[in-house]
């Protein structure tokens, strides 16, 4: 088992910028990537980030140069520093761990509104 926990959403101004965290724990020499999806009133869950446990990072097409993923040396904590953010990022953001199954944490609102 793996479990995510989730910190850093909030309220943001359009062009501001929000860090959120995702911390594992339990069995997670077995994850081979860590990321971040979010999910928007009405739609699907969709990917923003993703790093394998190499270092190899994946983006969605509309955060590339906004968004960056990172985690830290003991690959237990994984990072997505967002930056000029839009009203369109307004979502629940979920981590994402990539073991054996998949994991998910429980969500953390970022809302972009002035």
């Amino acid at each position: 088992q793996v479990q995510l926990v989730e910190s850093g959403g909030g309220l943001v101004q359009p062009g501001g910028s929000l860090r959120l965290s995702c911390a594992a724990s339990g069995s997670i020499s077995r994850i081979y990537a860590m990321g971040w999806y979010r999910q928007a009133p009405g739609k699907q869950r969709d990917l923003v980030a993703m790093i394998t446990s190499d270092g190899m990072t994946n983006y969605e097409d509309s955060v590339k140069g906004r968004f960056t993923i990172s985690r830290d040396n003991a690959k237990t904590t994984v990072y997505l520093q967002m930056n000029s953010l839009k009203p369109e990022d307004t979502a629940v953001y979920y981590c994402k761990a990539e073991a054996v199954r998949v994991f998910w944490g429980q969500g953390t609102q970022v809302t972009v509104s002035s």
